[in-house]
């Protein structure tokens, strides 16, 4: 198949997205919500808003621009191990593998089977041939290559089994945010998103904020007031009476809205519902601090060159690879 029809296929399937018929679209939304209840409504409108949104056709040329593709005579098998951590978290490497013209095995995360089996279904009505480019395995085995996608934990495992073949294994990261103190109600807001938006599960979550000063949390907590609903999730307000449990009966200093706890804390990665926080006094020292922590950092967010503004964390571009890996480029090296 031509690398130009591969591409025309994607971008039918963004439009596809688009013009999905309520029915359907509200079948998919329960059937999702019903195998995983993180993945609620709200939740799964977000996958499809940015899906839809990297596969705008101005997107894919200029994401592949940079590239040769090709039709290649012997393509590779490759295994993919997709985490399930927000609904369709793994589709940037499927579509990664299938538009370099290798074949993707793929071994799929029980939390994300329906949607990742709903979007594979649509492409195969688009075009055909992929369905020989594409296979579904419990076990693999016998790849040429390897994506996965897990823990700390599960890279360990990962790097045990695959490290002796061509492989790109990704563990846990996280994301951050640089308030400078010149915030507005609506940075806030949008800020607000990047936090809330798949309930923190997601590793472009912002789950820490640096602040120029104490006196912005109060703020902040006023202005994240319009995501109160979050707290309403059962499994999102278990984990907040959990986390406040804790810090009550050890007598943790925090800050509480009702559905989010504020802690000071250096460490990047909070539980859901807590967003750690860290005073700073430089930026440059920052940025320096910043710059050792890379390795566990997805993505800053922030006002500023080189930050990801408020509440665009989980509208990544095509070309913004996860852990900053150029997936494209390690395919077409095999």
């Amino acid at each position: 198949m031509k690398p130009a029809e591969r591409i025309s296929a994607f971008v039918k399937l963004g439009e596809a997205i688009v013009n999905l018929s309520l029915e359907e679209k509200d079948e998919l939304l329960w059937r999702a919500e019903n195998n995983n209840n993180w993945f609620t409504k709200e939740s799964m409108e977000s996958a499809l808003e940015g899906i839809a949104f990297m596969l705008a056709p101005e997107k894919l040329d200029a994401w592949l621009s940079i590239y040769e593709l090709k039709e290649i005579e012997n393509p590779k098998s490759i295994g993919l191990m997709l985490a399930g951590n927000i609904p369709g978290v793994g589709f940037h490497d499927l579509m990664c593998v299938i538009l370099s013209g290798h074949l993707a095995v793929i071994k799929l995360s029980s939390s994300d089977e329906i949607f990742m089996k709903w979007l594979l279904k649509k492409l195969f009505e688009i075009e055909a041939r992929f369905e020989l480019q594409v296979r579904i395995e419990e076990m693999l085995k016998g790849m040429d290559a390897y994506i996965a996608t897990g823990s700390d934990n599960s890279s360990r495992y990962f790097n045990y089994y695959f490290g002796k073949y061509p492989h790109v294994i990704r563990q846990n990261r996280t994301s951050v945010a640089v308030l400078k103190g010149s915030e507005t109600t609506e940075d806030y807001v949008n800020l607000g998103k990047d936090i809330f938006q798949y309930y923190g599960l997601g590793c472009r979550n912002v789950s820490k904020i640096y602040v120029k000063s104490i006196d912005q949390l109060q703020d902040l907590l006023g202005a994240l007031e319009i995501y109160a609903s979050v707290g309403t999730h059962h499994k999102y307000h278990n984990n907040y009476d959990y986390n406040k449990s804790i810090y009550l009966v050890n007598l943790e200093d925090h800050l509480d809205n009702g559905f989010l706890l504020l802690k000071e804390s250096e460490d990047l990665v909070s539980p859901i519902a807590v967003l750690f926080y860290e005073v700073y006094s430089n930026e440059e020292q920052l940025a320096k601090k910043l710059d050792g922590l890379k390795e566990k950092i997805q993505c800053v967010v922030g006002n500023g060159n080189g930050l990801v503004p408020f509440g665009d964390a989980q509208t990544p571009e095509p070309w913004e690879y996860a852990d900053e890996v150029d997936t494209m480029a390690f395919l077409l090296s095999l």
